[in-house]
């Protein structure tokens, strides 16, 4: 796992209590991770998350996520966390605007220590949101801590790829992104592993670079004023941050970053 020093929570907060996690919502939507709704179908049908289940997104953001599982997999109830007190609230009024209300609750918490009750719930779900996360190992416990007999906790995530970052590029990309590190895929299994979870699934999904090249092509092509707008029509801190993504881009087509699918179960 490579890591940086200097990045933690504060800083992520910072992302989304500002401009610069509403630039990443004009880019990917409200579902703030890469590959959107199929990337979200694609991880619920792997873990057979559906009707009646119960739920705790953990790193939640605005709970576009949880809205996909009410109202796409017909799951009863959605519990979200996140430690940034900007998104939650525009989760509650998105949930109110949609009439979801009564089917997702945010709970503003750090998701290692969410003081959520144990084994409360038949699946964990994350989306492209671990990254930001400094301790894993405390946040996969306390992902299975919460996690009835037999439940699965899936998630996606900003993973290393097989193709080893060196520590110029992860300490470039770690500081842009506000990560304090980033784990790889045998990282997550061993970690999910020594919660004595059984891993069903942990896999590239081979979205990162088609994805990153869309969302640069847009920024370039349809939504340079949106994003100028976004940032008070700072064209040298656009251009700054094109070049930043663009680096990113060179490193998702050479299978340095990629994103990660993790489905694991809990044993009964």
């Amino acid at each position: 796992m490579k890591g940086t020093n200097g990045i933690g929570l504060p800083d992520v907060q910072a992302v989304y209590n500002g401009c610069e996690g509403v630039l990443w919502e004009l880019l990917m939507g409200e579902q703030i991770h890469i590959g959107g709704f199929k990337s979200s179908i694609d991880l619920a049908d792997k873990a057979g998350i559906g009707k009646g289940m119960k739920g705790i997104d953990l790193c939640c953001c605005s709970g576009a996520g949880m809205r996909f599982l009410i109202r796409c997999k017909n799951v009863e109830k959605m519990t979200g966390v996140d430690a940034t007190s900007t998104v939650v609230v525009k989760g509650y009024q998105r949930c109110e605007e949609e009439g979801l209300a009564g089917k997702i609750e945010f709970v503003l918490a750090d998701a290692c220590e969410s003081g959520l009750p144990s084994e409360s719930a038949d699946f964990i779900w994350s989306e492209d949101a671990w990254c930001y996360v400094s301790d894993k190992a405390k946040l996969i416990s306390e992902a299975v801590r919460m996690l009835k007999p037999g439940g699965v906790a899936a998630f996606t995530d900003w993973v290393e790829g097989p193709t080893e970052l060196s520590e110029t590029e992860a300490e470039r990309l770690l500081k842009f992104m506000k990560f304090p590190n980033i784990q790889d895929i045998d990282g997550y299994k061993t970690l999910l592993r020594a919660n004595d979870c059984n891993v069903e699934h942990a896999e590239d999904t081979g979205r990162f670079p088609e994805y990153v090249d869309l969302y640069l092509k847009m920024l370039d092509m349809q939504l340079t004023y949106d994003a100028l707008k976004i940032i008070g029509f700072d064209i040298p801190l656009l251009g700054a941050m094109g070049e930043e993504m663009a680096f990113m881009q060179k490193l998702a087509h050479e299978k340095k970053i990629i994103q990660g699918l993790f489905v694991a179960r809990k044993p009964r």
